[in-house]
């Protein structure tokens, strides 16, 4: 086998070990999305803030089934709620800060990473205007008023920050 062959070979195997070894986006939860200024402070011989940021991937849930309940024809939760797993963004900045603070305090930096965030949509839960068969009355059903609910949307997050300021922070 020639050099060149085995050169080829040993790049394509590796590849594929890295490639089996590395982890999908989704299983990690946020995606890195970094600011690229590194050209612009080269080009203009200045320091400029530094930006990263995280991306969550929303993860749909299952929803909850319908439940029955005695004495109702049609289950509650008719329309269920739909879960969605995800996060809200995070954001990683540091700017320079010309020492207006004094001496050693020439950085802020604002570190705000991904929080989770769990959601539920709206739902709906409705029950048919008839009663459940009656045994006093033949078996036959009796009117009713119809009632309809709606589920309230779910929003539960706790977002967190850091402000810092120092010495190249």
């Amino acid at each position: 086998m020639k050099s060149t062959t085995r050169g080829t070979l040993a790049a394509v195997i590796t590849c594929v070990a890295a490639a089996a070894g590395a982890t999908p986006a989704a299983a990690v939860g946020t995606v890195p999305v970094p600011l690229p200024l590194g050209g612009a402070e080269k080009a203009l011989n200045v320091e400029l803030p530094e930006a990263t940021g995280q991306l969550p991937v929303p993860v749909p849930g299952s929803p909850e089934g319908p439940r029955y309940v005695e004495g109702r024809l049609i289950p509650e939760r008719a329309v269920p709620q739909l879960p969605v797993h995800g996060g809200l963004p995070g954001a990683d900045l540091r700017a320079p800060l010309p020492n207006i603070l004094g001496a050693g305090f020439d950085h802020v930096g604002v570190d705000a990473p991904a929080s989770d965030l769990r959601t539920l949509a709206p739902g709906v839960s409705v029950d048919a205007p008839l009663t459940s068969p009656n045994a006093d009355g033949f078996g036959l059903p009796e009117a009713k008023l119809p009632q309809v609910g709606v589920l309230a949307p779910l929003v539960q997050t706790v977002p967190t920050a850091d402000l810092g300021v120092g010495p190249g922070l």
